[in-house]
């Protein structure tokens, strides 16, 4: 018995997510843009992350170096595809989606990331959204995304720690 995260997200918190991201989507080469800001945001925040993603911890975030790597570059531009990719899923194929969460939450353990990292992540992912939308990222679409992030990678959490069992 899987349970889901349906139950936890309303309508319109869905709503507010998936009506906010279908804006980022109308930007050009929205996945490296948004994903390069998450990324920095994400350095920032935790120098440790570098490391994890194959970059010396002391590298400056806003780098011609790091910011024109191809490595970084991939690293962006997967992380919001699998960002758009779940949220697709949120609302048709969501005993799938956990299922998926899980899966990757347990393959994230062998690359070293641990549970306190996501809210950071969160926090990234919130402030390029931030940047991005400007004055249409309210109050109540920020709550959403903080509620739906949290949902997602408490599925993500859980799988790393089945993964650890």
């Amino acid at each position: 018995q899987i349970s889901t995260m349906v139950r936890e997200l309303n309508y319109t918190t869905i709503s507010h997510v998936l009506d906010s991201w279908e804006e980022v989507r109308r930007i050009k080469n929205f996945e490296e843009t948004v994903g390069t800001m998450l990324f920095q945001t994400l350095f920032k925040k935790s120098p440790q992350a570098k490391v994890l993603f194959g970059f010396p911890i002391d590298i400056d975030t806003d780098s011609y170096e790091l910011l024109n790597s191809k490595r970084f570059l991939m690293h962006a531009a997967y992380l919001v595809q699998m960002l758009d990719t779940a949220l697709n899923m949120v609302g048709p194929d969501i005993e799938l989606l956990t299922e998926i969460m899980l899966e990757l939450g347990a393959k994230h353990v062998r690359y070293g990331v641990r549970a306190e990292m996501f809210p950071i992540m969160g926090g990234a992912i919130v402030e390029a959204l931030r940047t991005t939308l400007k004055e249409k990222f309210s109050p109540q679409i920020e709550e959403a995304w903080v509620e739906t992030f949290g949902e997602l990678s408490g599925d993500m959490v859980r799988g790393m720690a089945q993964a650890q069992r």
